[in-house]
This record gives C-alpha cells, structure tokens and sequence, in this order.
C-alpha cells in the first residue's frame, strides 16, 4: 500500500484551509460541544416565548367555556374585534401615553449633557438618583402618585391651592387621567434612557468639541452640530424600548386609578381590555385575538423605525 505523498501546494492549501477554519470558530474536535451550550438558549426562546405566540394565536380563534373547553369558532373574535368601539378609543390612549413618555427622550439628552460635562461632581450620585425610579416597582410608583394626584389632600392640589386655583381629580376625570399617568410614565422612563445616552455620549471623542471651540463653535453650536447626531444610534434605541414599553401600558395605569374608576372607560389602554377580557370577563380567546393586535402593532411600529432610521441615525 503506497503511503500518499503531500506536495508543497497541497500542504499549503490545506494549511490555509485549518487556518480559515479557526479564524471561523471551525474545530473538527468541536462535535457537539457547541450546541450544548445553545441549546438552553434556544430552548428557552421557544418554550417561554415562541410557544406562547404560537398559542395564542391558536386561541384568537377559539371560544372558551366557563369550566374551560375550546371551541373553534374561525374569525369571529376578530370581526368582533375590529366591531368593537373601545378598540380604536384604547389605540389612541396607548398611542397618546407612548407619544407622552417619548417626550422623556429629548429631556434625557438634555440632563445627560449635563451631567456628563468634565468636572461635574457626584455625577454618578445625580446618574443614581435618576434611575431608582426605573427600577422601583410600577406598583409601588402608582400608590405613591395616586397620593400625589389625590384631588382632597394630594400635595399637587394643596400648592395650587395657594393661588387660589381649583385643581381637579387629576386620576378620576376623563382627560387629566391619561396624561397624569403618562406623566409618572414618562418620569420612571428618565433613568433608563439617561443611562443609555450617557454611555454613549462617553462614546463621542472630546477632540471633536476642542477642535469646534477652536473654530469658534457655542456649546449650543456643539450640542446640535456635534452631540445630537452622534447620538442617534442610542436615540434610536431607547426610541425602540420606549415604544414597545408604551404599548404595554397597564401596572402603572391600573394602579393608579383603579378598576372601578369612572374614567377609566376613556382611560383605557390595549393591554388593560386584554386583562378584562381574558381574567375578569373569561372570555380568553376574544383577549387572545387583542393579544395578537397589539403583536401586530408593536411589530409594525418597529419596523417602521428600522425602515426610516437610515434617514436619521448616523453610525461612524
């Protein structure tokens, strides 16, 4: 049997094919090791999110019985849906609350400018201070506001009182109650994007801002000519976050005004019927079906942002 004899070019050609395979993470000792560590990760996105996706959907077209039991009823809990008044009148609350806590974006830029200037002292005790907020339970934010809010005794009404002005029930009276709760929205969403942006205003090189104060720039000049466009890659992602957030709107909103509010027909967010439908009513598969609507909404809203971000995000 004749050993095969290797040429110098062949040598070479699989000398570089070995090494392209580790520049490509390629092992032929690697087997199954690397699925190993996959697989609970991909186990976990199916079980705990695709499945239930899968599930619901299945169940926006089924009725369920009182003692539990589905019936396939095709597409009537959609055409109910879309039949339904409080549908578009829960879109446009959510759709309002979600432009309100944006707000927070542009004012997040701001005191992260600030905060971020060189010198500052206790900037990491003001970046805290910002954040607790964001990680306090929205429960335990909504009874504190609600007190806050309270239309007899609340501190908010008591200063007003001062100069003799009439506050109203701000968490009880259509049209105050939504922006009431967008406002603590909107705070609570302050740490999150103040952190975002802080990180990447660190990422801006400080030779941009010396060189344009030696050409005579502001720091006016220098915020929008300088830092605001090298900040839109974060803008654009808490612009995501916050979208997506605002559409599930219904700890905060239920916590502060209750189910039993008079207000709260006008007041009402998607997620908000969802829960009545599905936990209070038991009329699951109708909740399923606005479950897969506000799915729907949220995934072409995103997909709006990605298609237009290339208008107005600059990555350098």
């Amino acid at each position: 049997m004749k050993a095969q004899t290797l040429t110098p070019a062949s040598k070479s050609g699989r000398a570089a094919q070995a090494a392209g395979d580790r520049r490509r993470g390629k092992s032929k000792s690697d087997g199954w090791w690397p699925w190993l560590f996959v697989v609970p990760t991909v186990a976990g996105i199916g079980v705990f999110y695709l499945w239930p996706i899968v599930q619901t959907f299945y169940y926006s077209f089924t009725k369920w019985g009182v003692f539990g039991g589905t019936k396939f009823i095709g597409l009537d809990n959609y055409v109910r849906m879309f039949a339904d008044s409080t549908i578009p009148q829960s879109i446009v609350n959510t759709l309002i609350y979600t432009v309100v806590v944006l707000l927070g974006i542009p004012i997040a830029v701001i005191l992260a400018s600030l905060i971020e200037r060189p010198g500052l002292r206790f900037a990491t005790l003001y970046r805290t201070l910002y954040f607790i907020p964001y990680i306090t339970m929205p429960a335990a934010v909504g009874i504190v506001w609600r007190l806050i809010y309270n239309g007899d005794f609340g501190p908010i009404n008591w200063f007003l009182g001062l100069f003799r002005i009439q506050g109203p029930y701000w968490t009880s009276t259509p049209g105050f109650a939504l922006l009431a709760v967008a406002t603590v929205g909107l705070w609570m969403s302050l740490g999150f994007n103040l952190i975002i942006i802080s990180a990447g205003l660190r990422e801006i090189p400080r030779e941009l801002f010396e060189a344009a104060e030696m050409d005579g720039a502001s720091r006016v000049r220098q915020f929008f000519s300088i830092t605001v466009p090298l900040l839109t890659p974060s803008i654009f992602f808490v612009t995501i976050v916050t979208v997506i957030s605002g559409f599930q709107l219904f700890d905060l909103l239920y916590v502060m005004m209750g189910k039993a509010n008079l207000a709260m027909p006008q007041t009402q967010s998607l997620v908000y019927i969802f829960y009545n439908q599905a936990f209070l009513q038991n009329d699951k598969g109708y909740a399923a079906a606005i479950g897969i609507l506000i799915l729907v909404i949220i995934a072409l809203l995103t997909a709006f942002q990605f298609r237009v971000q290339k208008r107005w995000v600059n990555y350098v």
